[in-house]
């Protein structure tokens, strides 16, 4: 049998977590030898697959193969599993360096100022007078989709935000999305990656749908977040690389690891780089097609006074994983600062208390400021276009990000 290359034992051990944690495997389309050669192994145990990252890991610090580019996002990889499986198997590892493990990203709780700024702006903006929460909780639902047109209006917001994206970032003509509801799930969307440019697209059907939050979850789930991203990547990286060799590492995406924070955050930009400032009235105008009624402006400038509130899913990670507070305390820290309904942070509290997702709402808020600043740095129009297609295109980290920034600087 021939030797294994690192980028094999990359792949097979990232495919083991699967079989400890079924869903660490988000997307998987390499070689299928691997996954047979996976399955056919006996059950992995979480100590074992700790010495295999530290013996792969030893390999490539010594490797002369593969670009200092490549071998630093395997390291960044390697390291995330190395931690993975010490948790799994019952290390005592702080929450705010497993995210860092993961992640590549420094976590503190958020400055309550920030969030009193936040209330204020949208205390200008929210009709009525009166607490915050019951305002924007009722601001929410004057546009609430009902469940039976969510398919409908999914499907027209997609359609548009594909035509958009197509002609800016060029997709394979096979390229597909299909949308479908699921159900007792603990995120509100989700893309399964299918390969061969092809992606399910789940909406959770037990969270009410809103006019104002659809487009960013379409834009975040699909055109042009997480579909787009892998179809570009499929394409340039794996299928017919334009130069260099081909990087199969990019065949499979693992949870917790720092492509995560960098899709993720990319996936939250997505709206913006579709349609960018404006994207209220693009939305008002689709919807006004189908007969219903949004005020897009609105929606735009509470939207943008909310994202000051972004960090507080972070802090009830915190408070649960960091500082031991009780479920109870958490959910009301999330329905004080981040105003929301109890329901809504009860299904927050069981995304952040998910043993397999608790550290991943750090993707979000980190993967969302570091990303922006990056952007930031382009000037806005083409150049900020190009730049977002960087993320699309290459097999960037948070690390390579903080280095460009400071030579920058």
């Amino acid at each position: 049998m021939d030797e294994l290359s690192l980028t094999d034992r990359y792949l097979r051990l990232g495919l083991r977590f699967d079989r400890i944690e079924s869903g660490f495997v988000d997307a998987y389309f390499g070689d299928p030898a691997h996954r047979r050669a996976v399955e056919a192994d006996d059950a992995p145990e979480p100590a074992r697959l700790a010495d295999e990252a530290r013996a792969l890991l030893r390999d490539l610090a010594t490797d002369t193969s593969l670009s200092p580019a490549r071998r630093e996002f395997l390291v960044g990889h390697v390291s995330a599993l190395e931690c993975s499986a010490h948790k799994f198997d019952g290390a005592p590892i702080g929450f705010v360096d497993e995210v860092k493990a993961y992640f590549d990203v420094d976590i503190a709780m958020g400055d309550t100022a920030d969030y009193e700024a936040a209330h204020a702006k949208l205390d200008e903006l929210l009709p009525g007078t009166g607490p915050l929460q019951p305002r924007m909780q009722a601001q929410r639902e004057r546009f609430a989709v009902p469940t039976e047109r969510v398919p409908e209006v999914v499907d027209a917001l997609a359609g548009a935000l594909r035509d958009v994206v197509r002609g800016r970032y060029p997709l394979p003509e096979a390229e597909t999305v299909a949308f479908e509801i699921e159900h007792d799930k603990p995120w509100s969307g989700f893309n399964y990656y299918l390969g061969d440019y092809r992606s399910r697209v789940a909406v959770n059907g037990d969270l009410p749908q809103y006019l104002s939050s659809l487009p960013h979850l379409i834009a975040h789930e699909a055109y042009p977040g997480h579909h787009t991203e892998h179809c570009r990547k499929e394409q340039l990286l794996v299928a017919s690389p334009e130069s260099g060799a081909q990087q199969p590492e990019q065949t499979i995406f693992l949870v917790n690891t720092p492509q995560c924070l960098m899709a993720e955050g990319l996936a939250d930009h997505a709206l913006g780089a579709a349609i960018g400032p404006g994207w209220g009235r693009w939305a008002q105008e689709i919807y006004a097609d189908l007969g219903l009624s949004f005020d897009g402006d609105l929606a735009e400038r509470i939207a943008a006074a909310s994202s000051g509130l972004l960090h507080v899913r972070q802090d009830a990670a915190l408070l649960l994983h960091d500082r031991n507070a009780g479920e109870d305390a958490v959910a009301a820290y999330l329905q004080r600062w981040g105003l929301m309904a109890e329901n809504s942070a009860r299904q927050a509290l069981r995304f952040v208390g998910s043993p397999l997702w608790r550290a991943y709402i750090s993707t979000y808020v980190e993967g969302y400021a570091l990303l922006g600043a990056w952007l930031d740095e382009a000037e806005p129009g083409a150049a900020r276009l190009d730049r977002f297609g960087r993320l699309l295109d290459e097999p960037l980290t948070p690390s390579a990000l903080r280095r460009e920034m400071a030579a920058a600087a």
